[in-house]
């Protein structure tokens, strides 16, 4: 079993699709759903809300000079309402040089054989944390993720949750690094301090962004108080 998840983001991505498809009918009641992952768990739940999401239902409105149409309802992951989001600790920019991965000391030639021979101990999963794979010749699949990508909707999806948080580990963690974690380039990651928080003492830094549509998004369609977190 322990194997499985070298299958690749995709391949984990639908087995988990499929069971939360599963656990959804054997559960009628349920009218809410929230993700939480970590590591490479983040990227495989990422995949699957893109498989899952349903696009909200329009309704034209009789405006003849703007034309436009009013959501019935917000986008659902399989039909239930999107609460919340929380990666800890996932790799989302990959794991390819420039530090991604701390252990390997940030060694530019360390980085290279790593990208190298990196299938050979984690198979599908290993090409995609590192960006080597091109299946079919397309992009990398962490790439294909940054927006819809046909049948899958993964930044949609994303967006139809009311809440978004990425916890990242900003030392001791020497497998995914603090940039990856956090969706940031190495110039943009805060000075930190010890945390003064009694009741989170563990986390040393906090910040709040608008959440937004992508370019392609008119902005009418933005929704209004929709925030992401990055927590370190």
């Amino acid at each position: 079993m322990y194997k499985l998840t070298l299958d690749g983001v995709d391949i984990m991505g639908e087995r988990l699709a499929e069971e939360v498809v599963e656990v959804i009918n054997r559960r009628p009641e349920a009218r809410k759903i929230s993700f939480i992952a970590h590591s490479v768990g983040g990227l495989v739940a990422r995949y699957a809300i893109g498989r899952l999401y349903r696009p909200p239902r329009r309704k034209a409105v009789e405006d003849l000079s703007s034309g436009v149409c009013d959501d019935i309802s917000r986008g659902t992951i399989c039909g239930l309402e999107a609460m919340n989001f929380i990666t800890v600790a996932t790799p989302h920019l990959g794991s390819r040089g420039h530090k991604q991965v701390p252990f390997l000391f940030g060694v530019t030639a360390i980085e290279k054989v790593a990208s190298i021979v990196i299938h050979l101990i984690f198979r599908r999963t290993g090409r995609h944390l590192f960006l080597n794979d091109n299946d079919e010749g397309k992009p990398p699949l962490l790439k294909l993720m940054l927006d819809d990508c046909g049948e899958l909707y993964f930044m949609s999806a994303l967006q139809a949750f009311k809440r978004r948080v990425a916890y990242a580990n900003v030392g001791y963690d020497h497998i995914v690094g603090w940039r990856t974690s956090s969706i940031r380039r190495n110039s943009e990651l805060p000075k930190w301090k010890d945390s003064i928080s009694e009741k989170y003492p563990h986390i040393v830094y906090e910040e709040i962004s608008e959440g937004k549509n992508s370019d392609k998004c008119t902005e009418d369609a933005m929704t209004v108080g929709n925030c992401d977190a990055l927590e370190g």
